[in-house]
């Protein structure tokens, strides 16, 4: 094939292609006034950031609403920088990997002391080096390279979920290795358009969401169907390899629905530190083999409140698939007995009336139960 030694044939038909197919209209790749920007020519990368962040573990249809709403939230750096963490994950809400709110957060104090106020808008204000990005938290080689490439034009490879599957069969890669990683990204630097990179880059990932899919790809209609060995000797849904599925573990989770006298709920809100820090939560924690779950309930509301609970009615029980693991939630209505709460596993504890939930950032199982929690009430009146 010697396809790695023609990268310009390869650049011409992926470039042919977008310019025909390519999603143009993602709004974060636009000018302010809706157009497209031109060859060599800059734009903010507020925008792009806040969306490449956004994209680390969800897909763009997903994205976009949730980026507009942080748009209008916080229109520039300025905004975002001043902004309290828990307005962030208000406006985060729903979207999960919570982690990603927190890091853009961190990073926005970083960013306006390069940047400086009010110059967000200016691209050469900017930071413009794959190293400069790196630095900041949560921003890794190929979100860096995105980044740039899409707001300087400059020539700078990525290698997300899409390229990595492009390239694998492409060049037909066997196994799944650390060797095979810096492969593909010596494949993805080689192959770049050093003339318009931005949109090379753009057509890899459109490639990957639109033809080169996952299952089934549309190989007849790919613009690089001669040049890939996967299509052309073997058959490109063996790659890239798979490694074998992991069977998600189960843990049993026990959650205490505490009122008081007027009838205010208590609810806690996660360390920093932890996962999905910042956010509010339901007090409760994971259940033991010898135990029940009211047990369960009555040990970890002593242990994370200092306060002793009788369990009562069951409200709701559920399941919860995150990335590694699946939780089962069991959720009762407690009775508040004794000792007075305090935040011993966590950094803030509140009684909050049941109608104002809503206005506090929750992980998205906790949208269940407040919803449920909500008709139970409403039954009651």
């Amino acid at each position: 094939m010697g396809i790695i030694d023609s990268p310009q044939d390869i650049q011409n038909s992926l470039l042919k292609w977008f310019r025909a197919n390519g999603r143009y209209w993602i709004p974060w790749k636009l000018k302010k006034d809706g157009s497209i920007p031109q060859l060599g020519e800059s734009i903010s990368p507020y925008e792009i950031w806040i969306a490449e962040v956004m994209l680390q573990q969800t897909q763009l249809r997903v994205v976009i609403p949730y980026w507009e709403k942080w748009m209008k939230a916080f229109p520039n750096l300025t905004y975002l920088a001043e902004a309290d963490l828990e307005h962030l994950l208000m406006i985060w809400q729903g979207l999960g990997y919570y982690s990603r709110a927190n890091r853009i957060h961190q990073s926005s104090k970083i960013l306006i002391e390069f940047v400086g106020k009010n110059r967000d808008q200016d691209p050469q204000s900017w930071p413009n080096e794959i190293d400069q990005w790196m630095s900041l938290p949560g921003i890794g080689r190929s979100t860096a390279g995105s980044i740039i490439s899409s707001a300087f034009d400059l020539p700078t490879p990525i290698l997300d979920g899409n390229v990595k599957r492009i390239l694998s069969r492409l060049f037909a890669l066997e196994r799944k290795t650390i060797k095979d990683e810096k492969k593909l990204w010596q494949f993805s630097s080689f192959l770049i358009s050093k003339v318009s990179p931005r949109n090379f880059n753009q057509a890899l990932m459109d490639l990957g969401a639109i033809i080169c899919t996952p299952k089934k790809p549309s190989c007849s209609c790919c613009p690089l169907q001669n040049f890939c060995v996967a299509n052309t000797k073997y058959d490109p849904d063996d790659f890239p390899k798979k490694e074998m599925t992991k069977i998600k573990p189960l843990q049993e989770i026990g959650i205490g629905l505490v009122f008081n006298k007027n009838g205010e709920l208590l609810i806690d809100q996660r360390l920093e530190s932890s996962s999905m820090g910042g956010m509010w939560e339901f007090p409760g924690g994971k259940k033991t083999s010898d135990e029940s779950i009211e047990k369960t309930i009555e040990r970890e509301l002593n242990e994370e409140l200092g306060i002793v609970v009788k369990v009562g009615a069951k409200l709701i029980s559920f399941e919860h698939a995150y990335t590694h693991k699946k939780l089962y939630f069991t959720v009762h209505m407690c009775e508040w007995i004794s000792g007075d709460p305090k935040p011993l596993a966590s950094q803030k504890l509140l009684w909050v009336s049941p109608d104002k939930l809503y206005e506090f950032p929750f992980p998205a199982a906790n949208a269940k139960i407040i919803s449920e929690l909500q008709k139970h009430l409403n039954y009651l009146n």
